[in-house]
């Protein structure tokens, strides 16, 4: 299958579903952290040249989390351009979508998301809702319970890389992906 990773620089997701043997590309205006398939520009220029199968798309969350909702009023253009760009990843002319956000305004713009997943469902020790909005593919089955739980994320040390370390996919949550998916 042919493969988008829309906004992720990690590479996490996209040599998930490379390993499986898919012919997958990421896109972010980030360089991406490992080698491999990447379009370091806007998802708007990645080339259309053969028909996409699947769309994984992380779009940046700042203005759309209910975290930050105590904001809203003095950032209501960057939340519409938000929310046009979360709409226009969910109705890209692709047959399967996955768009993943933490728990959002989206809930109420758009719709309830199809499924929420937490990382300690795939093997982190972690807590960390993510709603993923589905088109096309099955909800994720859990692969590995794990008991002892923790909100890393949320503990994130202050600092220029905060964001980016939050927003990681973690790589059970993206091997779950292309086990299943793929």
């Amino acid at each position: 299958m042919k493969i988008l990773i829309a906004c992720e620089f990690s590479g996490i997701c996209r040599e998930a579903f490379a390993a499986k043997g898919h012919d997958a590309r990421s896109c972010d205006l980030l360089q991406t952290e490992q080698p491999g398939n990447h379009y370091q520009c806007r998802i708007q220029e990645v080339p259309k040249k053969g028909q996409w199968d699947m769309m994984i798309a992380h779009p940046p969350c700042t203005h759309l989390v209910v975290s930050g909702a105590r904001w809203s009023k003095e950032k209501q253009q960057e939340q519409k351009e938000a929310i046009d760009f979360f709409m226009a990843l969910v109705n890209a002319p692709i047959p399967k979508i996955c768009v993943e956000n933490p728990i959002s305004i989206m809930s109420t713009v758009y719709r309830k998301p199809d499924q929420i997943i937490q990382p300690w469902m795939f093997g982190h020790g972690e807590t960390k809702a993510t709603c993923l909005w589905l088109k096309g593919l099955p909800k994720l089955i859990p692969t590995e319970i794990v008991e002892e739980r923790k909100p890393r994320v949320h503990y994130e040390s202050p600092g220029p890389n905060r964001w980016k370390n939050r927003s990681r996919t973690l790589t059970g949550i993206a091997n779950a992906m292309a086990e299943q998916w793929g």
